[in-house]
This record gives structure tokens, sequence and C-alpha cells, in this order.
């Protein structure tokens, strides 16, 4: 009834407005007779919180972990939005960090707990958590605690004296006494089962034994013999001239100051040379010339012993005149002089070997016990003396051919030295290692000035300078050949990027055409590669042999003649 009277109430103040209206539009209102009733107020409404006198910022979601701003205090503690779940028991209110329940963090060492997880499991008892470690007695155990008094506490990873001193007993030794102990099958063995050797038998195998080690070592220190084997009737011609005298009459032009011709790309093979029965390791070319042609390689000679030969082919009349046996040992380098009159031969036997190239005698040996893998005289007219090899023991090392003595040692390397080429006019050298860098040097000086390492980089077992002295090319195992300046800053020539062949593993040597058009090099399968030097396109590729090209040379003053070797045993002549 109350809030029908409200209504009627508020529906009255409505008809009055309307009533002035009427007035205006000149209808009569007419009044109700009798007396006037006054009428109390009900709200019937329910009372509702109004929005701006509960909000007080951003709203926040109380699962919330972590938030993007910096709320306000009453952001954070104001109240929770919505109605209370009337399901939510009291278990489901408690916080849980974990699907049973809420765990609190106990300042508990993983190991400790493991230690003695595992104790419990073994002996039956373990510490009680809740009594403080550093004042433990035999109450302070759960579980066996008379096993805990027997043992005194002792866990798993620890061992009682009684488990040692029955080791020591075991017939064999201790393993910690080294020297005393037989094994662990020792206590089975029985001395008298044992077959030994009587004392005729004993000293006739100590004789034995003493010879087999002195023949070793003798083998091992003493350098091979040197010899010499003539191929040709008569040394020297009827001028009195020997096969070093450079020919006249084939139109090798040896004035350097002019152009060199324009080259052309080999086709097809017009020689072989077959002296070796092994594979040809190296090849070099007599100075200036080239008419004389310098091999290494690992021949099997008399007597079952391992005798490397070097060959020495005249290329005009195509023929072997000289072979020098004198290496016990595989020769991995090769080096001439300035004037071809002598040459360096460094081989596995750990010997660098100067010989005399008209005659083929040995001059002098050198040895620092050490493997040599590349040796160079160094090119300076007034240095002819001084060659630098480099060694299996990470260093450079530089003798005097007069003396026979070292004079310097470049030690930066952390490999084997691989190859040594001498840049900028003589004055400094390269170096590649089996440690993945390049290191410029300058002469005499034991400290590289330069170190080239990149993550990228692979070793580089084959460098070679180009004809005009600015570039290097370096045969990276990765199966490419890089470019780097040889001048100043020694730089990579990213844009100077040699591939399409397949060299990893192997040292196959690289080199120019003498007008600088081409680069050639051999790999694994055996084939001759050719590339064009200003656009790095593969030109040309021929079989060249049955197995690894590890050598390619093109000649100085032949347009189109390339002489390879490889691991077949064969030197061929390519034009």
């Amino acid at each position: 009834m109350s809030a029908t009277i409200a209504s009627l109430v508020s529906y009255g103040s409505d008809s009055d407005s309307e009533n002035e209206s009427e007035s205006n539009t000149g209808v009569a209102k007419v009044e109700p007779s009798g007396p006037t009733m006054s009428l109390a107020v009900l709200n019937s409404a329910p009372e509702v919180a109004v929005k701006e006198s509960v909000e007080t910022g951003t709203h926040l979601d109380p699962a919330l972990k972590e938030v993007s701003f910096n709320p306000t205090y009453e952001t954070m503690f104001a109240p929770e939005f919505g109605p209370v779940n009337p399901f939510k028991s009291q278990q489901m209110a408690a916080p849980r960090n974990m699907l049973s329940g809420y765990a609190e963090p106990a300042h508990l060492n993983d190991f400790m707990f493991e230690q003695q997880r595992r104790t419990f499991s073994t002996y039956g008892y373990a510490l009680d958590p809740s009594v403080d470690t550093h004042q433990v007695t035999t109450s302070g155990y759960i579980g066996a605690v008379d096993e805990a008094e027997k043992n005194k506490g002792l866990t798993v990873f620890e061992s009682g004296h009684k488990k040692s001193e029955k080791r020591k007993k075991i017939k064999g030794g201790d393993a910690e006494e080294i020297d005393n102990f037989l094994g662990p099958w020792a206590k089975y063995i029985d001395e008298k089962d044992v077959a030994k050797p009587s004392e005729d038998e004993q000293k006739e195998l100590d004789e034995i034994t003493a010879k087999r080690q002195k023949k070793g070592r003798n083998e091992e220190e003493a350098p091979g013999e040197e010899k010499t084997i003539l191929h040709v009737k008569d040394m020297y011609d009827y001028q009195g001239r020997s096969y070093l005298h450079v020919p006249q009459d084939v139109g090798i032009n040896l004035r350097s100051a002019e152009a060199p011709d324009k080259c052309y790309l080999p086709k097809k093979q017009i020689h072989v040379w077959g002296g070796h029965t092994k594979g040809v390791s190296a090849i070099r070319l007599f100075p200036s010339s080239g008419h004389l042609l310098l091999s290494s390689s690992m021949d099997c000679k008399i007597k079952g012993v391992f005798v490397v030969c070097i060959y020495l082919f005249v290329i005009c009349v195509r023929c072997s005149p000289l072979s020098l046996l004198g290496h016990s040992k595989a020769v991995r380098d090769i080096c001439y002089n300035n004037t071809g009159t002598q040459f360096l031969s460094a081989a596995y036997d750990r010997y660098l070997k100067l010989w005399d190239s008209e005659t083929g005698q040995c001059i002098s040996r050198f040895t620092n016990r050490k493997v040599p893998y590349c040796v160079k005289f160094n090119p300076d007219e007034d240095k002819q003396n001084l060659f630098v090899a480099g060694m299996s023991d990470k260093k450079i090392v530089q003798w005097d051919i007069r003396t026979g003595e070292v004079v310097q040692e470049y030690d930066r390397h952390l490999g084997a030295v691989n190859t040594i080429t001498f840049v900028d006019e003589n004055r400094r050298f390269v170096s590649t290692s089996d440690d993945k860098s390049l290191r410029v040097w300058e002469w005499d000086i034991p400290v590289d000035f330069k170190y080239i390492a990149e993550p990228s980089m692979h070793s580089m077992p084959a460098v070679t300078l180009s004809p005009n002295g600015k570039w290097l090319a370096c045969q990276s195992m990765d199966n490419q050949i890089l470019i780097f300046g040889a001048q100043n800053r020694f730089r990579l020539n990213k844009k100077k990027v040699f591939k399409g062949h397949m060299v990893a593993g192997y040292a196959c040597q690289v080199d120019f055409s003498p007008d600088m058009s081409y680069v050639v090099s051999g790999d694994a399968d055996g084939k001759l590669n050719i590339w064009d030097w200003k656009t790095t396109k593969l030109y040309h590729r021929i079989k060249a042999h049955d197995k690894v090209c590890i050598s390619a040379l093109w000649h100085p003053h032949e347009t189109s003649k390339v002489i390879t070797c490889g691991w077949d045993g064969q030197i061929k002549l390519w034009d």
C-alpha cells in the first residue's frame, strides 16, 4: 500500500506539470473538492553502492602474479568485486603452491637429503630432521637406532676401517698401491701354474731384446746413407755443359721486365714421367728457366727399407738424369736456392739435407729431432746461407748452412707449421699452421706482427704467392681457395673465393698462370681444376690422375703447359 501511495505522489507531480500546460492553452482545470491529506514518501529499492564511492583506480585481478605498472596503495588493497563463492570450502581457500597443498621452503642441502635417504634405505637409520645436526647424539636418529650406534652413524658415502683393512689383505695388493697391485684376478692365480722360461731361455730372450732395442735406436738416430744414381751416359756435353745449363734454343724468355704472353687452357696430356713407384709428394721447377723439374716421393727400395728418391727430370729431353737416395722415410718438401745449384729436402726421418744439384752429393745435414713439414731458402741474394723450416713441434726454426746451427726460432703457433711463404720483397714471411691461423713475421724477429684467425677459418696446408706478388692463394680445408692480400694489412678478399673441388684432408698445391688469368689446383679425386681469376668461375676440369692430384705447376715460360703429380706415382705434362 505504501508503494502505491508513493507512486501516486510521483504521478501527481507529473500531472501538475500537465495542468500548467493546459492553463497555457486556455483549458480550465477542475480542482478536487474536500480536505487535503499528507502522505509519507517511501523508497522500496535496495541500497546499492555508488560506483564512484568504491572505485579507487584500475581493478586488479587477485589471481595475477605480476603487474606491468605501478599501482597505488588504494588499488592494491581495494575490495574484490563480485559476490563471494558460496561453494568455496576452507581447504580451497587455503593458499597452495603444489597439487597437494602448500609446501614451505626447507633449508636442506640436496646432497644431505639424498645421503640420509640412501642411508635409511641401506642401513635402516637416518638423522632425525627435527634435531640440530651439530648436537646429534644416539637419540638423534630415527629407525634402527641400535644399528646407528653400532656403525657410529656412518652413511653410505663413508667407508669403515674394516673394509679397507680387508681389501689390503687381498692377494694382489690394493689398487691405491699401484706398484704392488697385480689386478683383480691375482687371488686366483697360482704361481706354480705360471709358465716361466728357463735360465738359458731367459738369457737368450734378453739378448734378442737388447739387439732389437739397439737396432731400433740406431735406425732412428742415424741418418740414411746418401747415394746418387746417374741415368745418362755422359754428365757433360761436348762443350762441357751439364744439364743445369739453361738451353738457348727452346725459346725461353728470361727477360722478366716484359709482360708475360697470354696463357691458354691446357687440353691434352703430352708426356708422363713414371720414375716413382709410390706417391709423389712435391714438385719444383728450376728457378728462372724452369727447364728442370725436381720431385720428391715415397719409394720402397733395397732390403725392405723405405727409401725416398728425389728425381731430377729434364723437361726438354724428357728423361731422368739423376736419382738421389738418402732419406730413410718419406720426403715432405723440397726447395731450390736462387741459382738452382743447391736444394734442400725435408723428410719424415727428422732430417733436412742440403744437396748439390749437379753432382747429387749431400753437402750437409740438419736436425733438431723433430719432423720438418716445410722448408724455404731466404730469397734475398745476401741471405742464401739461411733457410727456415716449419716443424711438427709448432716452431719455425732458422738454420745457417755455413755453421749448421740454429740461429733463430719463431715459436708462436699452437700447432704444426705447414707452410712458409716470403712476401713484401722478402722482408716478411707468412706461415700457416694446424691451429687454423695465419701469422705474418718480420725476418729475424721471433714475434709475429700480424695474426689472422677467425672462427670460420680452417687449416690451410698449401699457400702460393701470385706472380705479381700482390696475392696469396691459400688452399683451405673447407674445399675452397681463399685469397689474402700480400701487402700491408693481409686482408681476406671475399670477392675472390674459388670453389667446386674436393680437397678436404689433402694439401693440394695451388698455382697461378704467368699472366694471372687462371688459377690451377688438384683435388682428392685426381682432377686438375682451372678457374678464371677475374670471375672465379670454374672453366675446365681434367681427370689427371687415378689418385690424389697433390700438386699442379704452370710453367713460367710456356703459355699453356701445366705439370701435375699425384699419389699414383706419376708426373704428367699437359698442353
